[in-house]
């Protein structure tokens, strides 16, 4: 079974965007790049809400025309371009480069979706991230923090009234950037 995978950068004080949603502080660099690639490349489709749709769509379609871009960024642009997307917006209309408007999070849809064939899914952007984590529909936590101290913005998880939730470690990475990731799973047991 596919898993819905979360994938963000947040802050050292656990922030994902700053207090004007800025994400200029992020440390991307072509040895994090090349790693978002290798996982992205991977996954069955891009799960995004409308604003990270929006601001990726305004730019990786044509990011590889630049001749000065970057391989990274030469690589991902074809990458985005092939990946099947999922948006999740009621206000939007259309979308393109093989994106699918999908109105609503529905529990058992994306169990579904999940059931399929194919690589996992990757989740993305702050407001359809809360609703999956609200959900409880998130499968793995890759959260890379990065060597910054924001004090203000968005919270990656904002306060919840349930249970804690365990998880298991799978994975930790530290780039030559300061950036480190850690990946955790469900706890054995849990969904």
């Amino acid at each position: 079974m596919r898993k819905i995978v979360l994938m963000m950068s947040v802050s050292l004080d656990g922030y994902m965007e700053g207090p004007n949603r800025e994400l200029d502080w992020h440390l991307v660099d072509e040895e994090l790049h090349t790693h978002f690639n290798d996982v992205l490349r991977e996954m069955g489709a891009f799960l995004d809400g409308r604003v990270t749709y929006e601001m990726m769509a305004a730019y990786w379609p044509t990011a590889d025309r630049d001749p000065a871009a970057p391989r990274p960024v030469a690589d991902f642009a074809a990458i985005w371009r092939a990946m099947p997307k999922l948006v999740f917006s009621r206000t939007l209309s259309r979308a393109e480069w093989h994106a699918t408007i999908v109105r609503d999070v529905v529990v058992e849809d994306i169990e579904a979706l999940k059931s399929q064939d194919g690589g996992d899914l990757a989740v993305g952007g702050a407001d359809l991230a809360a609703e999956f984590l609200r959900h409880d529909l998130v499968d793995e936590f890759r959260l890379y923090v990065h060597p910054v101290l924001l004090g203000a913005g968005r919270r990656l998880f904002p306060a919840a009234a349930d249970a804690p939730k365990s998880l298991r470690l799978i994975e930790t990475r530290a780039f030559g950037n300061g950036v480190v990731l850690l990946r955790h799973g469900r706890s054995q047991g849990t969904g």
